[in-house]
């Protein structure tokens, strides 16, 4: 069963829409990346006041987010600090729950 992965800073949404625009063949290159490596689906989502971003990832495990973030992480480092996160980022990885309701996402 796949796992969803998010990654939520404080960091300046709009900055990480000009960094894709000004770096339009990273975004890319990173994605492909990632699914070589597995990736189910992926989005980044802004706060409504613009102070956060959210990654929102599914992968098939935990190790496949590991294999790709280890190759990839030195270019999505800089992402991170054009938008002016000051924490570490850390990702949080979540595993399905049996509760009977599931809904959408091809349940």
């Amino acid at each position: 069963m796949s796992v969803i992965l998010t990654l939520e800073v404080a960091g300046d949404a709009k900055a990480l829409e000009q960094y894709a625009r000004d770096n339009a063949q990273t975004f890319p290159d990173v994605l492909e990346a990632a699914k070589r490596h597995g990736l189910i689906a992926h989005r980044f989502y802004g706060s409504e006041d613009g102070s956060r971003v959210l990654v929102l990832d599914e992968w098939p495990d935990r190790q496949s987010f590991e294999s790709f973030f280890q190759e990839k992480g030195s270019e999505i480092r800089p992402m991170f600090e054009a938008i002016g996160a000051t924490a570490p980022v850390e990702p949080t990885i979540w595993r399905e729950l049996s509760t009977g309701d599931a809904h959408g996402w091809g349940a």
